[in-house]
């Protein structure tokens, strides 16, 4: 850099990357005041003098002056010149992020939510996707239905009809971003701050978190063979104002909530007017049979019914939905309009093109094959290499299932077990809201190729067996007869 006999500056940084030159000196400068290198009160050169150091043209250095005080960070002087201004803070040094424990990205065996995408059907999204953007039209462009694309919501609309019993207008569906993001919209436009909900014990610990976070107050209610006892909820909490359950699949237990269960359900909901949350999350992976009809199709008034594509797709696409009642449909729109607005529209449509053409169809018929064999595999090995320690549960649903650690063993030797075989496994106790005395190993099998799957589950097999054994407190069970 240049020097002038008359005026200099310090030397600051000039990034050579801002191709224009303006930009240039304005970001130079910038940086040089905020972190104190130029003082408050600081005369600066003139632009010509300025332009001379930089080997510039002085009109570059004019437009950067005005645009720094335009910022307040500098200020001309009538006759006198140009300063640095006198009234900013002093420097600040970067604020540093602390350390958030995150999980997200590919994460390890046994973690929930992985699934399988082949690149054949990644490359028809993209072609979809890309054909949406290049005839795009101004509609497009625009702020969109805060209710998502009309021909997504078509397709769900239909798909349910005759996957899930469910018949709904498609101007009753809301695309969301997720279950959680659906559930979020539900709770803030529904409930006020302080409601109670029926919550499952166990249950989904990330809807617990949403449902508190959104100020509603979740009770525990307790889950048996039949799912969420009704009758138990109204002794705890006669006032809920909503009830959130996973009942064609419950999680983590697996069970099916019976008719009847449904029935008590249903009419409770209808004479306490309170609304009813229905997670679906994995219901088209169903291994013997076809899926269950929703709650929701018994009960499309009361029943607010939240689908994702997170399972049957990948949770990357982020993309979900939710079938809401028509008397609820106003304040959710007008609560889903105050947040984020809507969905980006290209995905959407790329999606609609997908169901309709039958490519979705078709890749969960795929994914159904490969999950079921995963399934088979995972419970064959637990079960026979740890020697009776673990005991599988086989579902005939969804995409995890249950290892229940033997009865006579401590609870607490779980988390040893899960340390030591390097595993990603929810447990068992961790899904409840109170205690209770059986303990195991929430395993998904979804996503993973079945070799890491094998691997996993000889390691948690092995290690379950090893520490089992390695308790000489703890009587074993004689061996089986041959």
């Amino acid at each position: 850099m240049k020097r002038s006999s008359e005026s200099a500056l310090p030397p600051i940084r000039l990034d050579p990357s801002i191709r224009n030159q303006s930009l240039r000196v304005r970001s130079g400068l910038r940086a040089a005041i905020v972190d104190g290198l130029l003082a408050p009160g600081l005369r600066l050169p003139s632009s010509r003098e300025l332009a001379v150091q930089l080997g510039i043209g002085r009109n570059m250095v004019v437009a950067a002056y005005e645009q720094l005080m335009s910022d307040g960070l500098i200020e001309a002087r009538h006759g006198s010149g140009t300063y640095v201004s006198a009234s900013l803070p002093p420097p600040q040094s970067v604020a540093t992020a602390p350390e958030i424990p995150l999980n997200f990205g590919r994460r390890r065996p046994f973690a929930l939510g992985q699934t399988h995408v082949e690149p054949a059907f990644l490359s028809r999204l993209a072609a979809a996707t890309r054909q949406h953007i290049a005839g795009a039209s101004l509609a497009d462009l625009a702020y969109g239905d805060p209710r998502g694309s009309p021909r997504l919501r078509r397709q769900i609309a239909e798909f349910l009809a005759v996957n899930r019993g469910i018949r709904c207008d498609p101007d009753c569906v809301v695309v969301v971003s997720g279950t959680q993001h659906g559930l979020r919209l539900c709770a803030d436009a529904l409930l006020s701050r302080g409601d109670p909900v029926w919550f499952e014990d166990p249950g989904y610990p990330m809807s617990h978190a949403t449902l508190a976070a959104a100020g509603s107050r979740p009770v525990a209610v307790p889950v048996d063979a039949d799912g969420l006892d009704v009758t138990a909820g109204i002794a705890r909490e006669p006032r809920a104002r909503a009830a959130y359950v996973t009942p064609s699949h419950q999680f983590p237990t697996g069970v099916r909530m019976g008719m009847d269960r449904r029935v008590a359900l249903i009419d409770w909901a209808k004479s306490a007017g309170a609304w009813v949350f229905e997670d679906d999350y994995d219901s088209e992976f169903r291994y013997s049979g076809p899926p269950l009809t929703a709650l929701a199709g018994l009960s499309p008034d009361r029943v607010i019914y939240l689908g994702t594509f997170a399972k049957t797709l990948f949770p990357g696409l982020r993309l979900g939905y939710v079938v809401v009642p028509p008397d609820a449909l106003e304040p959710v729109l007008k609560a889903r309009a105050a947040i984020d607005r809507f969905t980006p529209v290209f995905l959407q449509e790329a999606v609609a093109d997908l169901m309709a053409d039958g490519t979705i169809a078709a890749h969960l018929r795929r994914t159904l094959r490969r999950y079921r064999a995963h399934r088979d595999l995972v419970a064959g090995i637990v079960g026979t290499g740890s020697r009776g320690v673990l005991r599988p549960d086989i579902p005939e649903h969804g995409l995890h299932m249950i290892a229940w650690l033997r009865e006579d063993l401590p609870t607490r030797l779980a988390s040893a077990i899960r340390r030591e075989a390097g595993v990603e496994t929810t447990l068992f106790s961790e899904t409840r809201r109170e205690p209770g005395t059986s303990e195991g190993f929430v395993l998904g099998f979804s996503g993973y190729d079945a070799e890491i799957l094998r691997s996993a589950s000889t390691a948690l097999a092995e290690t379950a067996w090893r520490l089992a054994s390695a308790r000489h407190d703890v009587e074993q069970p004689p061996a089986a007869e041959a």
